[in-house]
């Protein structure tokens, strides 16, 4: 039977119904059968799959390492020997050793000395670099060229700088009549040469990423303090760090994270005794230790227990960064 389609009181036909299209039956899932197996498992297992490459990794070269080392933190293991369990006897030894407290002074004192001038000096840097200059793309080339450098060829280089008898920095203190400084045997003067290599090596590699955090600020706040009559020097201190502040705190937790774990520097500065930090432990960061513990002593519990110390240290870091980051948060109504 036909039907009929009435028309409106004003003679207007009424809507027809919207066709289905093609895309929105294809958006539609399977019903049924394997087909809808399969597009479950697409949707659901198929994103694991393709992250599980990543994880798988991280637990065979991260996460089993981590623990497998703090187990061994919790035994007494000789090299070729059988582990002997000693609960936390090892950090116990660590809190009464000198050679400990020494090699974490000597840590923090030479990232304090590195970190500070570094981070000064890739921001006058990068604020130089943020100008118009000729030929920028060449300085910005050049500044980055001492990261690329190996860490054996640079500290090769200036230890023989440094060198007591015949380095070029000993003749030039000579020249204003000053005595040679023992750079390798003092403990002063070799943690300042030791900071001088890190600093040379990282300094441009913190002046890219200011300078990349500087061209982000805008520059209608730079055309409004220039209305405002404020010079160039103001301008930098008042608009562009306080613009690039969470930068500027990101390089100094990277920094320091960097100068707890300082190792080839120290080790190739002092030469055939630069494993022990110096013939009087002078420079000896935790990594050396750690290492000397490990494979020179063959104590492989000890150097373990200074494994979890140095991580332990990277997480409280951690954690003054993320307290130092939510309370700007809050601070700026985010």
């Amino acid at each position: 039977m036909a039907t009929s389609v009435r028309a409106k009181p004003d003679g207007s036909q009424p809507p027809a119904a919207p066709p289905s299209s093609p895309r929105s039956r294809s958006h539609r899932s399977p019903s049924g059968g394997w087909r809808s197996t399969l597009y479950r498992w697409d949707l659901k297992a198929i994103p694991y799959v393709f992250i599980a490459p990543f994880f798988l990794t991280f637990a065979a070269f991260g996460l089993f390492p981590l623990i497998y080392t703090g187990w061994l933190s919790l035994n007494r293991v000789e090299l070729g020997g059988d582990p002997t369990w000693k609960g936390l006897e090892n950090y116990t030894d660590l809190a009464t050793s000198e050679f400990f407290w020494n090699a974490l002074f000597n840590t923090f004192t030479i990232g304090v000395i590195a970190t500070v001038p570094q981070l000064l000096m890739a921001l006058g840097l990068a604020h130089l670099l943020n100008y118009k200059l000729r030929g920028r793309g060449f300085f910005r080339v050049a500044i980055l060229a001492p990261y690329a450098t190996s860490i054996a060829a640079a500290t090769l280089v200036f230890a023989q700088l440094f060198n007591t008898d015949y380095g070029m920095i000993n003749g030039v203190l000579g020249w204003f009549g000053f005595d040679p400084v023992n750079w390798e045997s003092s403990k002063w003067p070799a943690q300042i040469a030791i900071s001088v290599i890190v600093t040379w090596r990282w300094t441009g590699y913190n002046a890219l990423i200011y300078l990349a955090a500087m061209q982000a600020v805008p520059q209608d706040l730079y055309e409004a303090a220039s209305l405002d009559g404020a010079s160039r020097w103001r301008q930098f201190i008042s608009v562009t760090i306080p613009s690039i502040k969470p930068t500027i705190f990101f390089t100094i937790i990277v920094s320091t994270i960097g100068a707890t774990q300082l190792f080839g520097e120290p080790m190739l500065f002092g030469g055939s005794v630069g494993i022990s930090g110096g013939s009087g432990n002078q420079f000896q960061t935790l990594s050396l230790l750690m290492y000397e513990k490990g494979w020179v002593t063959g104590a492989l519990g000890q150097a373990s227990a200074i494994a979890w110390v140095m991580l332990l240290l990277l997480l409280l870091i951690g954690g003054v960064q993320a307290l130092v980051s939510r309370h700007n948060r809050k601070k700026l109504g985010g």
